[in-house]
């Protein structure tokens, strides 16, 4: 693969890309039917939908209150109520997994000299609570939220926030994304992108494209021209 150029910071989304919002129902023993996987599918779908809808409706809630309203939605959809689950879910999404390679992708990069910061939806309590708990505190220059713009991605205000606060240009920061809609987003407003598309979506119809699409970020490395 051809490495990237004149790269100065790499950026991270945190839900999908640094931290597996599996891992919370993951966790819970008590999910009837182990339908684990199909509660965090239809969670992670309405949470999204709800960041897209409230954006477009210019009605602004924050992202530990969106991530509730989804839970909420989801659990009545599945007809689930299982006593003190959904507020054992919601504190577990404060302490999500870090997926296995994040620590050593984080490290490599720090000591090859890139600023690391992390740029995503989730609002500052539950970002710091989430970076703390998978001990990332020193691997992370910065944390940013989407809730300083009170708007969520992929409204072009979220991207221009870290570009500000990163006091770099847009082809000087690369994004690393797990959602295909955000990564053609930030490709579409300058930035220089790599997809790291676990999950084995498809490719968008939609303006930008991404630089590089992986499946883990232990890849990166090798595109920034990091020795192994």
């Amino acid at each position: 693969m051809t490495q990237l150029a004149n790269i100065r910071a790499c950026v991270f989304d945190a839900y999908g890309t640094i931290f597996d919002f599996a891992s919370a129902a993951a966790r819970c023993t008590d999910i009837p039917g182990g339908r684990h996987a199909e509660l965090t599918s239809l969670w992670r779908e309405k949470q999204l939908q709800y960041t897209w809808l409230r954006s477009l409706q210019d009605r602004y809630a924050d992202f530990w209150h969106v991530t509730s309203e989804a839970l909420d939605f989801t659990l009545d959809s599945l007809g689930i109520a299982v006593p003190g689950l959904r507020d054992r879910l919601m504190d577990l999404y404060l302490t999500l997994s870090a997926f296995p390679e994040v620590h050593d992708t984080l490290r490599r990069l720090k000591q090859a000299g890139f600023t690391t910061a992390i740029l995503s939806n989730g609002s500052p309590a539950m970002l710091d609570s989430a970076v703390r708990a998978a001990g990332l505190h020193p691997l992370v220059d910065a944390v940013l939220s989407a809730d300083a713009v009170q708007v969520f991605k992929t409204d072009s205000r979220v991207y221009d926030y870290a570009l500000q606060q990163l006091g770099m240009r847009a082809d000087q920061i690369l994004f690393q994304y797990p959602n295909d809609w955000d990564a053609y987003a930030a490709s579409a407003f300058g930035m220089r992108v790599v997809w790291c598309n676990r999950y084995g979506q498809q490719h968008e119809r939609l303006p930008g494209r991404p630089d590089h699409e992986v499946r883990s970020l232990a890849e990166l490395p090798s595109l920034l021209g990091i020795p192994s």
